[in-house]
């Protein structure tokens, strides 16, 4: 009676050499990525078992194709628009194609985007949400998804990605100094929302600005707000509903700047006659709004074009050693803010 042996499999190979089946796998694709040591343990466990490599499999397992995800905090935000652009248009011309992610939620959203690279759908992931967990983001790129990842325009904190940012703090710094040096000393802020990195970075900056200059931050004077211009509006009401008021305020974005100037038209005020505002981003409203709005221009079709050839280079086997770019933004001079002067009497 004959009997037929089974053939060895990649977890023969783990458990002779006493290592994990996706370090086994990691080894014999990409040795260069496993300490020698355990090469040589994996090299005598295949001998050991007779395992061949099924190269169809291997293909299978190592397919592309050949997209980029791209994973945004809120599609909503105009914001994005330009990156995206930018992104896609790079990913384009290096034969890549864009995938977009939009608002991650749950206890888990790296576990989300996992789905897409365990399903071949995406072969690498730019990130624009800095609002996602390190840990889960570390377990993402970690084994034995070994995502490559490139996070762009909002920073994580510690985080050892390749990243593509701007100079938040200091355009913050820049456009509040801008106010101070119109002969402004009251002057408020319209934050982020809280948790949010770039609503740190801006308020950061705000504050350094003012206590450069010797002043005060006092902190009724500034505002909470969520990026969106119904936040701005609602600044613009309670900036209206106090009696000691600054003579000028600093949003941390175009939208925000935008909705608080409309709650004080509807009251009667005017800018700059009776408020200097700056805002940031530089939103393609901001030159047209009335007046047009002094703000923060971030280079942003850069950042997109940088971010989705930095991750392109991951893809294809380049910049290995994690990079950081910070691109450096611009104070754009236009008609919202004035040189202060005191009121008669």
């Amino acid at each position: 009676m004959s009997t037929t042996r089974r053939t060895p499999t990649i977890q023969d190979v783990a458990r002779f050499a006493q290592v994990s089946t996706a370090t086994v796998s990691r080894a014999l694709s990409s040795p260069e990525r496993v300490s020698q040591d355990t090469r040589l343990r994996i090299s005598e466990a295949v001998l050991a078992t007779g395992y061949t490599l099924n190269q169809a499999a291997r293909s299978l397992r190592q397919r592309t194709s050949k997209t980029i995800l791209v994973a945004l905090p809120d599609i909503r935000n105009i914001f994005f628009s330009a990156i995206l652009d930018a992104i896609e248009r790079e990913a384009t011309r290096r034969g890549y194609s864009t995938l977009v992610c939009n608002r991650c939620s749950g206890p888990n959203p790296a576990r989300q985007l996992g789905e897409y690279f365990r399903s071949h759908r995406a072969d690498g992931l730019l990130l624009l949400d800095g609002a996602l967990n390190l840990s889960h983001l570390l377990e993402l790129a970690g084994e034995p998804t070994d995502v490559p990842l490139v996070v762009a325009c909002e920073d994580i904190p510690d985080a050892p990605f390749h990243t593509v940012k701007t100079d938040n703090a200091r355009a913050a710094a820049s456009a509040t100094q801008h106010l101070i040096n119109l002969g402004h000393t009251r002057i408020g802020h319209i934050a982020g929302p809280l948790g949010n990195v770039l609503r740190d970075e801006r308020l950061e900056g705000f504050r350094q600005a003012i206590h450069d200059a010797g002043l005060y931050v006092r902190p009724d004077w500034i505002f909470p707000g969520n990026f969106q211009m119904e936040s701005g509006f609602a600044a613009g009401l309670d900036y209206l509903a106090g009696t000691d008021r600054p003579t000028a305020m600093f949003a941390a974005n175009d939208e925000m700047a935008i909705g608080f100037l409309s709650a004080l038209r509807e009251k009667g005020l005017e800018c700059p006659r009776d408020i200097s505002v700056v805002g940031f981003d530089d939103l393609a409203v901001a030159v047209h709004y009335s007046p047009p709005l002094t703000t923060i221009r971030q280079p942003r079709e850069k950042l997109g074009q940088m971010a989705a050839q930095m991750l392109i280079g991951l893809l294809e086997g380049r910049a290995v050693e994690p990079r950081r770019v910070v691109l450096r933004s611009e104070l754009i001079l236009r008609s919202s803010t004035a040189r202060f002067h005191s009121p008669p009497g």
